[in-house]
């Protein structure tokens, strides 16, 4: 078995504090710091890619940059890296995102990989044009991801849903690999999407009982479809030398957050009618105290950024040993960040990966041997 880790993109800006933003609220102040222009996300995708991350994501959303428009342009400041492009399929056609992604594919060498958000905030979709409850959004992602699948297979598609309706629908060229699809959601409605469709299954950075609970669930479902899926997990990372210095740099974020930030963004996020932002919030209460939810795992991120809101927080050996810890349950890909994005990268691909090679866990996508600086060498 080798684990499958991928990047972040921070397309609503980059700081040395944590950037908010997400799930309906807008970014913080500390996006302007760096900027996400095309150099500086180059910059993190170049060094992404030299420490053995496969993949990179983009997020979605009225807060950040649009995701397919930046990840083409970095990805021609890149060889190898892929690209987890989230994208919200209520805002463009199924034919027209079936087009889009063979086109990507053909364009960067097959470095495409799909992230398909339904979109948990009704008031955001509005503002898009999308007047659909969260129910429907979700049956038309069904429909949607029915359209697009028979459109890269080669098929001639006459679909006359209860939200998408598309005649004579084919494409002229196919995607080169077809993209996988990743999806996230813990609502009912969302786990039968995912057991019909998606090829890798993503979870917030939950404790480890709590994500067992949901590979199971969406196991049995999977296996009612006669399917089978990957499991991935969304976290921060923080990991030093030694724990103390890894704590040190959580509390120096922590000691940033200033409470009326923290008081809006709770608000905001209070309305949301994602079951899995909830269940982020549940997890810290909105409050400073308590926030070491799971050893090595911190909930303080979810005070002031929606969506992910964890972070493993330790020694380089601590981070390991907890995503070994979930591996165990069946997670097999870890979509990470860290701020700032581009010294986090190097912290984790230079103190952690090492390790999870020595281990015979992890190998660099590429293939060859690398000497990071870390003590522990990598394992061929």
């Amino acid at each position: 078995m080798s684990l499958t880790f991928h990047w972040f993109l921070p397309t609503n800006g980059d700081s040395r504090h944590v950037v908010g933003g997400g799930h309906g609220t807008p970014a913080t102040a500390s996006g302007r710091d760096r900027p996400p222009t095309v150099a500086y996300l180059s910059q993190i995708a170049r060094a992404a890619e030299d420490l053995g991350f496969v993949g990179a994501l983009t997020p979605t959303g009225a807060w950040c940059e649009d995701a397919w428009l930046t990840t083409a342009m970095v990805s021609q400041h890149t060889e190898r890296l892929k690209f987890l492009v989230a994208f919200r399929p209520g805002f463009v056609s199924p034919t027209l995102a079936a087009q889009m992604a063979s086109t990507f594919q053909r364009q960067s060498g097959g470095r495409l990989l799909l992230n398909v958000v339904t979109g948990g905030e009704s008031h955001e979709q509005r503002a898009y044009g999308d007047f659909l409850d969260k129910d429907d959004r979700y049956r038309r992602t069904g429909e949607f991801l029915e359209i697009v699948r028979q459109l890269w297979d080669g098929k001639t598609v006459d679909l006359a849903g209860e939200h998408l309706r598309v005649e004579d629908a084919k494409l002229a060229r196919l995607p080169e690999p077809v993209p996988e699809v990743y999806f996230g959601g813990s609502s009912p409605i969302a786990g039968e999407i995912a057991a019909k469709y998606v090829d890798v299954y993503l979870t917030w950075g939950e404790p480890p009982a709590q994500v067992a609970e949901k590979i199971a669930w969406i196991r049995g479902l999977a296996a009612k479809q006669g399917r089978t899926l990957r499991f991935g997990i969304r976290l921060h990372v923080i990991t030093r030398d030694t724990s103390a210095e890894a704590w040190a740099e959580a509390n120096r974020l922590l000691e940033g957050f200033d409470s009326e930030t923290v008081k809006s963004v709770q608000a905001g996020l209070a309305r949301s009618e994602s079951e899995g932002q909830q269940r982020m919030l549940a997890l810290h209460g909105g409050g400073r105290d308590g926030l070491e939810i799971h050893p090595n795992l911190w909930a303080g991120i979810g005070l002031v950024r929606g969506g992910a809101g964890t972070a493993l927080v330790g020694s380089h050996e601590e981070v390991a040993e907890r995503i070994k810890e979930y591996a165990a349950l069946g997670i097999e890909e870890f979509v990470l960040s860290g701020y700032p994005h581009l010294e986090e990268a190097y912290w984790f691909g230079e103190g952690v990966l090492p390790r999870l090679a020595a281990e015979g866990i992890w190998r660099h996508p590429a293939g060859e041997r690398r000497s990071t600086g870390a003590q522990v060498p990598f394992a061929s």
